[in-house]
Formats: structure tokens, sequence, C-alpha cells
């Protein structure tokens, strides 16, 4: 049985660290006696970065480089590893170190008993107040709104069985979605595997605000059908709403009090059309902009473009 592991090495700015990612990775994974391949996937850097990791590729048998088109983010960067691997399984691995390399070797070994699927988070986070407490609530809404479950923290990385690796190369189209999100939505009864985070690894994040947000997005729409489930809730439930305002009325005008039916017939008609123009007017355009969304991603869907670019390698 090929028991080969596949590492997908993620490489954006990374320059002299990706050496230092390298080599622990050879060290640690030739001393267990795994046999590996590592597939560094440069997302797109400008600097010397994907001129490090063909250095590495010419110097390490089991070392592959590739870069690119542009900054795709992670996410789609490992899509792009997953779709050159050879292993008969595979985890994707930041060159930040913020995960330890030595839970590769455990995943592997949990592989070997059987689990096609292991999803590794950490114990709590050491991030800034607001980071911290935004991924919180973000993942407990996530839970609750969506059809997957997360760790308290959330997960970025997995690692996963061929058959599982196949499934995301043949099946899925990498676009608009993240790799967990359908990691997580596959099933194959994921085990969780909780880490702490090294100390003296708390690097700057390369995510920025606009990036996380888009992340928070795919995240959201390509899990979770609650917005559309709740404009269907509310469009019954306002429905409900309007024909009781409407008997209210009714009853007011036919049988009310004689100072009710007077302070209705002041301005005859006028409250009644404000308040209601008024109030569906805004729940048609809350609608309509969550139904966009979801047109704007089935139209991103059908054009069919690709998730992401590999670029050719330069032959001598």
């Amino acid at each position: 049985m090929n028991k080969k592991l596949s590492v997908i090495l993620l490489s954006y700015f990374s320059g002299e660290r990706l050496i230092t990612a390298t080599e622990k990775l050879v060290t640690l994974l030739s001393a267990h006696q795994i046999p590996f391949e590592i597939i560094i996937v440069d997302d797109g850097s400008t600097d010397d970065s994907f001129e490090i990791a063909c250095s590495l590729e010419n110097k390490y048998d089991q070392v592959i480089a590739r870069q690119l088109s542009r900054n795709y983010t992670s996410h789609y960067a490992i899509f792009a590893g997953l779709s050159l691997c050879s292993g008969s399984c595979a985890v994707p691995m930041p060159d930040d170190e913020q995960q330890p390399y030595e839970t590769i070797v455990a995943m592997y070994r949990l592989w070997e008993q059987g689990n096609k699927v292991i999803i590794p988070y950490r114990i709590g986070r050491n991030d800034p107040i607001v980071s911290k407490y935004w991924a919180l609530f973000f993942y407990k809404a996530m839970n609750r709104l969506s059809e997957i479950k997360f760790p308290q923290y959330g997960a970025d990385l997995f690692f996963i069985d061929r058959e599982v690796i196949d499934i995301l190369n043949h099946r899925i189209h990498p676009t608009r979605t993240t790799v967990i999100t359908e990691v997580l939505r596959l099933g194959f009864s994921p085990l969780f595997y909780p880490y702490t985070r090294p100390l003296g690894s708390n690097r700057k994040s390369r995510w920025s605000f606009k990036k996380k947000v888009n992340l928070a997005k795919d995240f959201f729409f390509s899990s979770s059908t609650f917005p559309i489930t709740l404009i269907f809730r509310l469009g019954l439930f306002f429905s409900m709403f309007s024909l009781l305002l409407i008997a209210f009325y009714l009853f007011i005008v036919w049988a009310g009090p004689d100072h009710w039916v007077a302070s209705v017939r002041s301005v005859p008609g006028w409250t009644s059309t404000i308040v209601i123009i008024a109030f569906f007017s805004g729940l048609i355009l809350f609608s309509l902009g969550i139904i966009a969304e979801y047109i704007w991603r089935i139209y991103e869907e059908v054009k069919g473009r690709p998730g992401y670019i590999i670029k050719s390698k330069k032959t001598n």
C-alpha cells in the first residue's frame, strides 16, 4: 500500500522562513520513517519566495515547487496543492510554524488507524482580544446557522485520505468556497485533534481586514442556507402580521369605539398606507439583498472560471 504523505506547504512572502519550514519537515518526517512529498505552493508572492522554493526543489528529491499566477489566498492555494499531490493522504501546512510540525506525525498515525478526516484545532487563542472574540462569535454563529460544525475557535487545516482528496479534486468546484468547509461537508466522521500553538509563534497575520471579510462571507454563504430560510420565515411572519393589521383596522372602522373611529377617519387611509408601504418596502429590499448574494454566487459558478491557475515552470 502506498502510504506516502503529501504536505502542502503554503508560501506567501515567505523568504528565508520557507527554508526553515522545509528543513524541519524533511528532518521530522525522515526521522519517523514516513514516506512523503512536500508541495510548496507559492500564492503569487512578488519577492524571492518562489526562487527559494525552486532552490529547495533542486536540493530535495521530495520537494515540488509551484506558483499561482496571482495571490488567490491560502484556501485556493490548498486546492491547487491537492490537485498536484500524489500521496495516499495529505495535509496543508502554513510556513509560519503556528501549528506544531509534530502534529503531522500524530495525525498520520491516526490516519493509519483508519481515520479518513482529521481536523486539528487550537486549544484557545492567543490573538488580540478583538480577534479572539470575533473568532469565538463567528464560529458559534456558524455552528448554529450552517449545516457543518466547527470547533469552538474554528479550524483552517485538515489531514485527509486519498478518497477525500479525489472527491475534492473531481467533484468540488473551488470557487467562492473554502477547503475546510468542503471537507467538513463531506462527512467521513471527522476526528477533531486538539493542539497548543507553540510559544513565540505569534507572527503578524497576513490576512487583511478585507480578506477576512471575504473569507467570512465564503464560509457563511457556502455552508449555510439560513438566509433563504430567514427570508421565508420573515415573509410568512409579516404576511400574517399584515392580515392581522387589516383585521384590526376593519374592527376599528366597523365595531370600534367612537373616538378610535374618529382618529382613523381624520385622515382616511394615510396612516395605514404609509406604515405598510414603508415597512414592506424595507423588507423587500432586505430580502432582495440576500437573494442577490446567492444569485451573484450562482453567476460566478456558472461562468466556469478556474478557482486558481498554476503557472508553468520554465525549462532550460
